[in-house]
């Protein structure tokens, strides 16, 4: 795994082993970059199931002037802290929070934070045919106080399996949709009121 553009762009990245972190592939990284063209530099960037840092780190690399990196486990946030300080990019403007995702977006929804990108690929959920999805990316989009922290113009992408099938709540619209193998990324904004 390695950053795809910007300026740490090459360098490897520490993943962290076993089955626990499923890193965003390069390819489906590159892809996401590439969709959000000149959105990335100057952005505040919330980065949800963090992982090895690799969406997050992609951001700063490109540019964006905070990333807030939320990662429940201990063992994956220092590896996202290694890698940061590996890639010479400012620490300064990045910042790893050890929590649950969603205990974060509720602190941050009432702290009244607003960010022009947020990203998060979940742990897959599993097949849900017949019936509606029980997921990470589904809690995401079921969450009422996400949409807050997307600033008037951002971005949510969202990750998940294509056998995900997800229902996309009134507060959403969806703007992109990409699939790669398995994957699936969604482009959504906050629904016009």
């Amino acid at each position: 795994m390695r950053i795809i553009g910007g300026q740490a762009a090459g360098l490897l990245l520490k993943v962290p082993p076993g089955y626990d972190v499923r890193p965003t592939p390069d390819l489906v990284r590159q892809a996401i970059f590439n969709s959000l063209s000149g959105r990335v530099p100057g952005a505040r960037v919330l980065d949800l199931f963090s992982g090895s840092g690799a969406i997050g780190l992609e951001c700063l690399s490109r540019g964006a002037a905070l990333v807030l990196s939320v990662e429940k486990s201990n063992r994956h946030a220092s590896m996202i802290r290694e890698n940061l300080a590996s890639t010479g990019l400012p620490a300064d403007n990045y910042q790893v929070r050890v929590q649950d995702v969603f205990t974060a977006i509720g602190q941050l929804a009432e702290k009244g934070e607003q960010f022009e990108l947020v990203m998060a690929d979940p742990p897959f959920g599993e097949k849900n045919v017949g019936r509606r999805s029980e997921s990470l990316s589904q809690q995401l989009l079921d969450d009422e106080r996400l949409p807050s922290l997307i600033a008037a113009s951002g971005v949510f992408v969202l990750g998940h399996t294509k056998r995900d099938t997800l229902t996309i709540p009134k507060a959403w619209s969806e703007v992109k949709v990409m699939k790669h193998g398995d994957s699936m990324m969604r482009f959504l904004g906050r629904a016009s009121e």
